[in-house]
């Protein structure tokens, strides 16, 4: 049976008050892993209860197909628009329509509700279809609502809880991130979408595909003991192949997927690759496995493509790594396309607050970061993402000298003098907060939630040794829990 998870059943919630407030267009934001298709789901099988008829509109056969495996699965009555698809079934109330047949066709069907799947790709016939219809409501899903024009369709962004949150709460799981060798583009030319060139791109990530396989080589046995499913997103279809050649010729089976391959092909090695005993080490595509791509067990993704300003790009393939699945502690992330320090500004902000207004201002290219920042970025022994202001390693224990700068939100502090004492402060509210927390059955990890309000930043290095709170201390954590209730009676 079909049954919505708390965090899942409070969007519902939201979105049911949103159009009750008179909202006919809503978009639903929520990272990926949330479950968004089990909660569009669960609102048609609810909307056909009351015999009215709605439609979920895809952009990809493979996620009509998906999505309509899924409602199967649940013994869901429904009916396919699609191309010579088997289960086309008009007179079904509940719809799994593909866009592009829809636009072929122009027409659309009889509905009240409308669904639309990753509705930041704004299709011209959808939204005029929206905007023809006055008294049809609407709700749009995605990760990543920062396409230009969404406030025109828009009227209210319900925001699911954020990444941080689900991390927290166990329904996504955390990536450890590595620095790793950068495809260099300096100079690269540019596309009219502000993007770089992709034969620019392909041709500059081909001159790295040995440090690549290297590195990945590495990291599966340091850390795993032996290879893991891994996915990689290449800078286009050649070096897609040359990383294909170069990881078989070190004895694992990777396979590249492409505009180049038949339907048939890409989706009996998606197929073979979800098998939880899969003889494919890990997929390599450009965009492919970019949306609707859902392998939970896979735990590693290599990033291979920059992106000069598409952050959601970056968020739609990290987002493929963060799905739970059993005794999955974390996933691995290894960065040659240099995206994550170019987007970490924007990811720390979604990881933490998610989205709750849409920000019409449409995506820009991102400052370079320089040498500078990119060394102070990651640890020198293990490449892994240096995370301020601790002077030791998250990931492998390599220590900093005090000397060295900490960056605290406004300002650099060197870590000696009276500074080095901030850091034993920052170390001593920390243990009180772990103190405090066990002390009232707390998870652990609400003591690094209570850290960063203070500090802005994650309690990342230091130790989780324990001493009894200060007054200081629960003071704060009492002013904390009084600006909550606050915050929370005005809502």
């Amino acid at each position: 049976m079909l049954e919505l998870r708390p965090h899942q059943q409070d969007v519902v919630t939201k979105i049911e008050d949103g159009f009750a407030d008179g909202h006919r267009c809503q978009l639903l934001y929520a990272p990926t892993g949330f479950g968004k298709t089990e909660v569009a789901m669960a609102i048609m099988k609810e909307v056909s209860a009351k015999y009215k008829k709605t439609a979920m509109v895809l952009d990809r056969i493979v996620l009509v197909n998906q999505t309509s495996t899924r409602l199967a699965r649940y013994g869901i009555n429904h009916g396919v628009m699609q191309a010579d698809h088997w289960r086309f079934r008009p007179m079904e109330r509940i719809q799994v329509c593909s866009a592009q047949t829809l636009e072929k066709r122009d027409t659309f069907p009889d509905i009240e509700l409308m669904i639309i799947d990753e509705c930041h790709i704004q299709r011209k016939s959808v939204i005029n279809f929206v905007n023809e219809n006055p008294n049809l409501k609407v709700i749009g899903l995605t990760a990543t609502p920062f396409t230009k024009g969404l406030g025109n369709v828009y009227t209210n962004v319900v925001g699911a809880k954020s990444t941080s949150n689900l991390i927290e709460s166990g329904w996504l799981t955390p990536l450890k991130i590595f620095i790793a060798k950068e495809i260099d583009m300096t100079g690269a030319t540019k596309n009219a979408f502000g993007e770089w060139k992709e034969e620019e791109v392909t041709e500059r990530g081909m001159q790295i595909t040995g440090d690549i396989v290297t590195e990945w080589i590495k990291k599966t046995n340091d850390i795993f003991g032996g290879p893991k499913k891994t996915v990689v997103f290449c800078a286009g279809v050649d070096h897609g192949r040359d990383l294909e050649r170069q990881f078989k010729a070190q004895g694992y089976n990777f396979v590249a997927i492409s505009y180049r391959e038949d339907d048939d092909f890409k989706a009996d090695a998606i197929e073979e690759f979800s098998k939880p005993d899969s003889n494919i080490h890990g997929l390599i595509a450009t965009d492919i496995l970019t949306r609707g791509f859902d392998v939970p067990d896979v735990e590693i993704g290599i990033s291979a493509r920059p992106f000069s300003k598409s952050f959601s790009s970056h968020v739609q393939q990290m987002g493929r790594i963060m799905r739970p699945f059993e005794g999955k502690k974390f996933g691995v992330w290894l960065d040659h396309s240099g995206n994550y320090l170019r987007f970490r500004k924007d990811w720390d902000k979604l990881f933490e607050e998610g989205v709750t207004e849409l920000d019409d201002s449409g995506e820009a290219t991102k400052k370079e970061p320089d040498e500078k920042e990119k060394k102070e970025a990651k640890c020198p022994a293990c490449k892994a993402l240096w995370i301020w202001p601790s002077n030791v390693c998250g990931n492998c224990g390599h220590e900093k000298p005090l000397k060295q700068l900490i960056s605290v939100p406004g300002e650099l502090h060197e870590l000696e003098g009276a500074n080095k004492k901030a850091v034993i402060e920052n170390q001593n509210f920390y243990s009180e907060l772990l103190a405090y927390a066990k002390a009232r059955d707390y998870k652990e990890g609400w003591a690094a939630f209570k850290y960063k309000e203070k500090y802005g930043y994650w309690p990342n290095g230091l130790k989780k040794t324990m001493r009894p709170p200060s007054l200081t201390t629960t003071n704060f954590i009492k002013s904390r829990n009084i600006a909550w209730s606050k915050s929370k009676a005005r809502a």
